[in-house]
């Protein structure tokens, strides 16, 4: 399966949840006689509705029945999205080497028809060169030589995420880039320089804008680090913001969350300057590295 295929097996695992969720909620049954009703603990019903675990066939049988949708054809339709939800994306072969939250959003990433980003520290990894990636990846780990294959596999994981920016239809990514990651020198001269060209190249496809936040501007709305929001073409699942933290992140879909993120986010472009002028940021500094 292609990335943007798989991909939605974590949205059908969403939107399954939320609409078990409803579903209980309209029949006035806690989470804790739903979990009674499948021989299952409270926490499980609060999983399953996030969308957080895998579905057992016969658990939403009982739900279902539990719920009191008894229709052959509604039946059907939340089994099949349930079987579908189930199935495994192709970034479940990385699983051993990144951490366990990350596969989520992978999965997420996959599935999403906007991507807004905004990046301090490095390049974000969709933009990333192999080369740059791989000096990414190694300064982040202690004792690289001894985990070269653990690097060589993040590496992978990262440009196969980025397939989905060339694919047929891709989807729409916003990048927003602080001016202190184009500076930052991973990999050397000639890797930074080759990053910034491949900045440049990506920039100008349609589907992706970029945008350099400039230390000219000194402070800006963003102070509390890195964060994306994820748009899906699903009418039914809400934007998604994702942060990173050392040991884990955040997925955060409460409306009034999301729309602080976004507000940031459109504050930031806001203040950028425009794609073009951006542009030659980023030529100025590859120039400069000749």
């Amino acid at each position: 399966m292609t990335a943007t295929e798989s991909g939605g097996s974590v949205v059908r695992r969403i939107l399954l949840g939320s609409q078990l969720r409803r579903l209980r909620e309209s029949r006035g049954i806690t989470r804790e006689a739903a979990g009674y009703s499948i021989r299952a603990s409270e926490s499980k019903i609060s999983r399953m509705e996030l969308g957080r675990v895998s579905f057992k066939t016969r658990d939403i049988e009982d739900l279902l029945t539990l719920y009191g949708v008894t229709g052959e054809r509604e039946r059907a339709g939340l089994l099949g999205l349930a079987k579908e939800a189930n199935v495994a994306g192709w970034w479940h072969s990385f699983n051993g080497v990144v951490p366990n939250w990350f596969p989520n959003y992978v999965g997420l990433e996959a599935a999403a028809s906007v991507i807004k980003v905004f990046e301090v520290q490095f390049v974000h990894g969709l933009l990333q060169t192999e080369a740059y990636a791989q000096a990414v990846v190694t300064r982040g780990m202690r004792d690289p030589e001894d985990r070269r294959t653990e690097i060589d596999s993040k590496v992978e994981l990262r440009l196969e995420r980025q397939k989905k920016l060339v694919a047929e239809h891709p989807p729409r990514l916003h990048a927003v880039l602080d001016e202190g990651a184009l500076h930052r020198p991973y990999g050397g001269k000639d890797v930074m320089r080759a990053q910034l060209e491949h900045l440049i190249e990506m920039s100008e496809r349609p589907n992706v804008t970029l945008q350099v936040m400039p230390f000219s501007y000194g402070g800006h709305t963003a102070d509390t680090g890195a964060f994306s929001v994820l748009t899906f073409p699903e009418s039914d699942l809400a934007d998604i913001v994702y942060t990173e933290q050392l040991t884990s992140a955040l997925y955060m879909d409460k409306a009034e969350e999301v729309a602080q993120y976004t507000a940031v986010m459109d504050s930031l472009i806001n203040d950028c300057p425009d794609p073009d002028r951006s542009r030659e940021i980023v030529r100025r500094l590859r120039d400069q590295l000749y």
